[in-house]
């Protein structure tokens, strides 16, 4: 997979943790720009003049291709943005034995319009995507609760992607995207260690947590003007890791968001910043389930036209020009124990005895930035903050 498709994805994941994290009280924080992104390129293949322009514009993706080309250009994939989506998920969807990764995308559309055959066909090689004719209009509460339980069967029992209210008479198409995640630890902590310490939420406020320690050799490096801590955590096989950036202080957690771009994003994770030397690690045991209704989100970002009855251009989805989207709603979990994930067992790697070599120290005990990385695509999975575990 080229590196446009991991840029994008980066540009988009920052724009939108800024916009979700706008208030910018200390809360919880954790979607899946990549999900977000594939979602979204669902609508790119059948959106048209400024719908598609904006589509583009928000998510990065500026293919930069007249409308009659799109499908043209999926036929011979070329170098395309959809060739990488493609090529992207095809990874994702073959992870190794220690990998549970479930990406649920899904158009539900009104009873009475009608999907182009070509549409139906793309987005199926492209993004394995299943598509719904369905009544919201005489049928609202049947149809949210029929949605929830795909998404449950896809994703490993997340229910209520939709509560109810969100859906209504007037909805007509219902882009549904959801995302599970659990893995094994390359070098898993061991349980016998996990201790009860207390967390800072803030600098008056502590909860007790049940903290993770082991120590071993782990890349480490530090933000520009060390304001910041970054560990890589690699998972079995390394193909993903998760990534902590660890402010030195809870004063500075503003300060590190501050500073949070593409360009110092690369610089961080750079080989020459990331360097593996001993460290003694304690992280907190976590798990994360964040549920957001996107529309709001997209539209402070220019995703303006196609959710507009008026303005939107999805001819090249349905026939019907009254087509508009209605709802994009977004479910992202993670789990973070010792094991890594809940099915498997204690290797017993988790400490090892000191050595003489100096020891660099990582307390978790204060709130953390932290994203997923597809290290062979440098694509952002995730990104998230702990608050509050």
């Amino acid at each position: 997979m080229g590196q446009s498709l991991s840029k994008a994805i980066t540009a988009f994941a920052l724009d939108l943790y800024n916009r979700l994290n706008s208030n910018k009280h200390c809360k919880n924080v954790f979607f899946s720009p990549a999900s977000i992104s594939t979602a979204l390129g669902m609508v790119l293949i059948g959106a048209g003049g400024n719908s598609r322009m904006q589509i583009e514009k928000v998510s990065k993706t500026m293919i930069g291709l007249p409308d009659k080309n799109l499908f043209s250009s999926f036929g011979g994939f070329g170098r395309t943005i959809y060739s990488e989506f493609k090529q992207l998920l095809l990874q994702l969807n073959n992870l190794s034995h220690g990998y549970q990764l479930k990406l649920a995308n899904n158009l539900f559309m009104q009873k009475g319009y009608q999907f182009l055959q070509q549409y139906l066909t793309s987005t199926k090689e492209i993004y394995n995507t299943m598509v719904q004719i369905v009544d919201f209009f005489l049928a609202t509460e049947e149809t949210r609760k029929t949605i929830n339980l795909e998404i449950y069967k896809q994703t490993q029992g997340k229910k209520e992607l939709f509560a109810p209210g969100v859906i209504g008479p007037q909805t007509v198409l219902v882009l549904a995207n959801a995302i599970y995640f659990k893995a094994t630890w390359r070098h898993q902590f061991d349980p016998k260690y996990t201790t009860e310490r207390n967390f800072r939420l803030n600098e008056n406020e502590t909860k007790p947590v049940h903290m993770m320690y082991q120590q071993g050799r782990f890349k480490l490096g530090h933000t520009d003007g060390k304001s910041a801590q970054i560990l890589c955590l690699p998972y079995v096989d390394e193909l993903l890791s998760m990534i902590i950036i660890l402010p030195n202080d809870i004063s500075q957690l503003e300060q590190v968001e501050a500073a949070l771009t593409c360009k110092n994003l690369a610089s961080w994770l750079s080989p020459g910043n990331l360097r593996e030397r001993p460290v003694e690690i304690y992280i907190p045991r976590f798990k994360l389930e964040a549920g957001y209704d996107l529309n709001m989100t997209l539209q402070s970002l220019g995703l303006i036209d196609v959710f507009s009855e008026a303005k939107a251009d999805l001819l090249g989805m349905s026939p019907s020009p009254k087509l508009f989207l209605s709802t994009v709603v977004h479910k992202a979990y993670v789990d973070i124990n010792e094991v890594g994930t809940e099915a498997a067992a204690a290797t017993g790697v988790a400490v090892s005895n000191r050595s003489l070599e100096h020891q660099e120290l990582f307390v978790a005990d204060h709130p953390f930035l932290f994203c997923i990385l597809h290290n062979p695509t440098d694509t952002v999975l995730f990104l998230g903050k702990l608050c509050c575990p």
